[in-house]
């Protein structure tokens, strides 16, 4: 017997086993395979739709994310102007208050000083006048030192003083 050309009867027994195990197969191995194949397919299809989604679902997230980020860059600008604003703006009335209390110090300064002069002027004229009529004493003392120049120095002291009260008046 040689495998190369099987006996007649050794044919026969392959092809009814053939026949039984195809069989049997087809009754009960094949819609199990089938089954589980369909299955196995239909979660392979199920987890491609479900990625498929997490994909549009990514996306979206993304495209928020992006709009979200955008929207916080322009807010921050926004902030930033208003702060620049503001700090000009506080700049500005730092910078009049200073002159405004700039020109109040120099006016303050000004009266004081004029005060000052005033004073100082004033107290002058009265150190002049005690000079003047302490040295005005001195002479007169030295130069009327008998009682006859002195009785003339009053007589023409009062006429003149009378003179200039009837001008006045």
């Amino acid at each position: 017997m040689s495998l190369i050309t099987p006996d007649a009867g050794l044919l026969f027994w392959m092809v009814v086993i053939f026949a039984l195990l195809l069989l049997i197969l087809t009754k009960w191995g094949f819609p199990i395979i089938t089954s589980s194949i369909e299955k196995r397919s239909n979660r392979i299809a199920e987890s491609l739709h479900k990625a498929d989604e997490i994909d549009l679902r990514f996306a979206g997230a993304t495209a928020e994310h992006n709009r979200i980020i955008a929207d916080a860059k322009r807010e921050q600008a926004k902030i930033m102007e208003e702060a620049l604003a503001s700090r000009e703006q506080i700049l500005k009335q730092a910078k009049k208050d200073a002159a405004e209390q700039t020109a109040q110090m120099l006016e303050k300064a000004r009266i004081q000083i004029e005060a000052d002069t005033k004073s100082a002027l004033a107290d002058m004229r009265r150190q002049v006048a005690m000079l003047s009529v302490d040295i005005a004493e001195k002479i007169i003392r030295s130069k009327l030192s008998t009682t006859e120049e002195q009785k003339l120095l009053i007589d023409k002291m009062v006429s003149e003083a009378s003179r200039t009260t009837d001008k006045t008046s």
